[in-house]
């Protein structure tokens, strides 16, 4: 008698179900994206509350990503052996509780502790919801529809979590941008049964050198990146961390080459179109948190945006980025991936190099709103198309490890990303300083003068200067990630008549 857990029995529901299950998925995805960015509206609040000194502070957001990035692997093989569905409930619940321990923490190291078991959860559920939609979805139009749907929440979970945050804090209290994830991820885990097949369990063994090998160096390097933002590139930690990054990713190829069932099948990056799926996000996905982080401290500290107007002014950011998923799913068929690939980053880098002509002196209407509407249009034709790209032409056993390295490759991204565009904002920043601190010596009181001795900062207008440069370089150093995602998209991404005629449903060509 076969085991249930590994047929592939339909769901219970069948008229609305495949709805249904995309409204899960779905669920899932936007709910650990936005963790990400609903923190950061939220960060003066927690740090008054919990005593967190400000270099501490920067734990909160980073206790989450490095779980997170570091774990994904892991967790998308887990779903190729166990079944995706059964492991894909235990992500959400293991989330929903660590979020409850997150909103109930009553110091620092009991928050810290529930943001990184926040992270594991979410790096448990995130692949294998995305490669759920391949075990639920038909190939072609509806499973296009699906992979849309994906990678809009994908793209602008970001901009939504500012918005959820805003009016949270606003409204209520800091602790209930964790609370609310709280029923949501039992919504989940109730549907979840009733509504998502059961992916066949490929037998095998888990590569545990592997994932050990890969989550260490993958925290070595993110951990590197941010300590470098934060202490300089010569600090002693900083050389460390990268070189025992480097020495751990090394060793993690060498074992994946001689693993039977690795974790990360490297033939994977054998196909070009995949390979550059993935240099592509990792691009993108550290212009879009460098995005988010520089506007929302702008339109914050120049512009004296409140937290709630400050996640209202990104809401036109996800309408745009639906907006461009939905066309990018509808004509995919028709074009293939590749000329959504070309123009989705073609329209980012001008979002962000328009951006860089912000001033003291710009408004929202004027100088921020069009920028980031042709910045999100970009990133809705794009993100579709990597995210059928990567899993296109991609065995069924391997489908959680596929969904997993695109997900690695978009939080690692942004994590390593962002660290470097706050070292280019920090040199900016002081060498602006530099150039107003003069100016404001010879204008300043002496009541002004004693308190910049005693802080070091400088006061309005001379500090919308400082922070207006740095903000402005990083915006140049995103637009130069986006170039450097359209050069790729351009020269080694193919058009193949194969994957259109995946993407139409129907079997490709001999040959």
């Amino acid at each position: 008698m076969p085991d249930p857990a590994q047929t592939t029995s339909p769901p219970k529901k069948s008229g609305d179900g495949k709805g249904i299950a995309l409204f899960v998925i779905a669920s899932c995805q936007l709910m650990v994206v936005l963790d990400i960015t609903i923190v950061n509206i939220a960060l003066p609040h927690i740090q008054d509350s919990l005593n967190f000194s400000t270099t501490s502070l920067s734990w909160v957001v980073n206790a989450y990503t490095l779980t997170f990035g570091g774990l994904l692997l892991l967790g998308g093989r887990a779903g190729d052996i166990l079944g995706r569905r059964r492991v894909f409930v235990f992500g959400i619940l293991l989330f929903g509780f660590a979020s409850l321990l997150c909103g109930l923490a009553q110091n620092d190291w009991q928050l810290l502790a529930a943001r990184a078991l926040q992270g594991v959860g979410g790096a448990i559920a995130s692949p294998t919801s995305l490669s759920l939609i391949t075990t639920n979805f038909e190939e072609g139009p509806e499973r296009n529809r699906a992979f849309g749907v994906f990678a809009a929440v994908s793209a602008g979970g970001g901009a939504i979590g500012l918005v959820a945050g805003g009016l949270l804090v606003e409204w209520l209290d800091w602790r209930w941008i964790f609370f609310v994830n709280v029923p949501i991820a039992l919504l989940i885990v109730f549907l979840t049964p009733r509504h998502i097949k059961e992916s066949e369990r490929h037998p095998g063994h888990f590569d545990l050198t592997g994932a050990l090998t890969s989550t260490l160096g993958m925290v070595a390097l993110v951990y590197g990146f941010i300590r470098a933002a934060q202490e300089g590139w010569r600090d002693p930690w900083t050389l460390v961390s990268f070189g025992a990054a480097v020495v751990l990713l090394l060793l993690f190829i060498l074992v994946e080459r001689r693993s039977r069932q690795p974790i990360t099948p490297l033939h994977m990056f054998a196909d070009r179109n995949r390979a550059g799926t993935y240099a592509i996000m990792l691009c993108l996905a550290a212009a879009i948190f460098g995005m988010f982080f520089f506007l929302t401290l702008w339109v914050q500290d120049v512009l004296h945006f409140s937290p709630l107007k400050t996640g209202l002014a990104f809401l036109p950011v996800s309408a745009i980025i639906a907006v461009g998923a939905g066309l990018t799913s509808n004509l995919l068929p028709r074009y293939g991936p590749k000329p959504f690939m070309v123009a989705g980053s073609f329209m980012s880098a001008v979002g962000l190099s328009w951006l860089t002509l912000t001033d003291v002196d710009s408004t929202y209407l004027g100088s921020v709103l069009g920028p980031i509407l042709v910045f999100g249009f970009g990133m809705g034709l794009i993100f579709v198309s990597l995210t059928i790209m990567a899993l296109s032409n991609v065995e069924p056993q391997e489908a959680g490890a596929a969904s997993g390295l695109l997900n690695a490759t978009q939080q690692v991204g942004g994590s390593l990303g962002l660290s470097i565009l706050v070292t280019v904002f920090g040199t900016a920043s002081r060498n602006e300083a530099k150039d107003q601190i003069p100016a404001f010596l010879s204008q300043a009181s002496p009541l002004e003068k004693a308190q910049f001795a005693k802080t070091g900062e400088l006061p309005p207008p001379w500090s919308d200067e400082v922070l207006t440069a740095g903000v402005s370089s990083g915006f140049i150093t995103a637009a130069i990630f986006s170039v450097v995602a359209f050069v790729v998209s351009i020269f080694v991404i193919q058009t193949r008549a194969s994957d259109i005629e995946r993407l139409k449903g129907g079997m490709p060509p001999p040959g």
